[in-house]
């Protein structure tokens, strides 16, 4: 299956989205925020097949990592996670660098069928 990185700073989100990719059988790094989900990237020389981060979150958000791991890894696949409008309507700025945003909360299915659905556009 894929390697995954999952940034959040929200335990519980994390925590659960974690548990629920593994169960498809992919395997997951996660990440607290921005710079630890950048800092994980750059040790893995992008080699995550998708990055499921949060908009929202201290230090680094998800948008400002996003568009740092795009610069280095362009090929890299990133889809974000919010529960707020705005935060949406800012990652309508990064069309080419993100497949996918998602809609929080979700469920245990939603986030695992649009993990499938980003994953199956690339395989």
């Amino acid at each position: 299956m894929a390697k995954l990185l999952i940034v959040e700073d929200d335990e519980s989100v994390r925590t659960l989205a974690a548990r629920a990719l593994e169960r498809d059988g992919h395997t997951i790094a996660i990440a607290a925020d921005g710079a630890q989900g950048l800092a994980l990237i750059q040790q893995n020389r992008g080699g995550f097949d998708l990055v499921v981060s949060d908009i929202r979150m201290p230090e680094m958000d998800g948008i400002e990592m996003a568009t740092a791991a795009a610069k280095q890894y362009p090929a890299m696949k990133i889809m974000l996670m919010t529960g707020y409008a705005d935060q949406r309507e800012r990652a309508e700025e990064l069309n080419g660098i993100i497949l996918d945003v998602v809609q929080k909360p979700f469920t245990l299915a939603e986030i695992r069928a649009r993990v499938g659905r980003a994953l199956s556009c690339f395989a």
